[in-house]
């Protein structure tokens, strides 16, 4: 599977506060959570962004606590994507459980600017920056994983599986 789209940069620590803020928490609607994506850290987010955009940012993305709701609003509000240098570890499994991929590649995150224009091979983990005609080589995901994010999300693989042993 191949995703590309125009970046959204963000920096360290960005946690789950800022990506869904709490006050928005009261609700489980991902359309809801989609509508206030990031509004803390950068207003014009959710104006600005379209389906397969894709998120970079720097160390421990999605820090904070461990709710799903982060993740679940990131994916619904369009973006293809995360790529950080590191991820908090609960972020990351509830990232793959809601099926948006996510890619750990520290040379991508320092060679990609802000609305760069980016294509993704989550089979090979290719990283192409088409503004600048650089490529970065990511891992790419194990076929387990591909499985769930290509499934949308753990839920639905299980209810494929299920329904095949049936």
């Amino acid at each position: 599977m191949e995703v590309c789209g125009k970046v959204f940069k963000y920096g360290d620590n960005v946690d789950t506060d800022v990506i869904i803020p709490a006050r928005y928490l009261n609700t489980s609607n991902p359309k809801e959570l989609a509508a206030h994506c990031m509004e803390d850290i950068d207003k014009e987010f959710v104006k600005k962004v379209s389906d397969g955009d894709i998120m970079v940012a720097n160390k421990n993305f999605g820090c904070g606590s461990s709710r799903e709701h982060a993740p679940i609003a990131i994916k619904e509000s369009g973006v293809s994507c995360v790529i950080a240098k590191t991820f908090a570890r609960i972020f990351y499994r509830n990232a793959i459980n809601i099926g948006l991929p996510i890619l750990e590649c520290e040379k991508a995150v320092d060679g990609i600017e802000a609305g760069d224009k980016v294509s993704i091979d989550f089979s090979t983990g290719i990283i192409k920056n088409l503004t600048k005609g650089e490529e970065y080589e990511g891992e790419p995901f194990p076929e387990f994983m591909q499985n769930i994010i290509n499934s949308n999300g753990l839920i639905n693989k299980l209810r494929v599986n299920s329904d095949r042993t049936i």
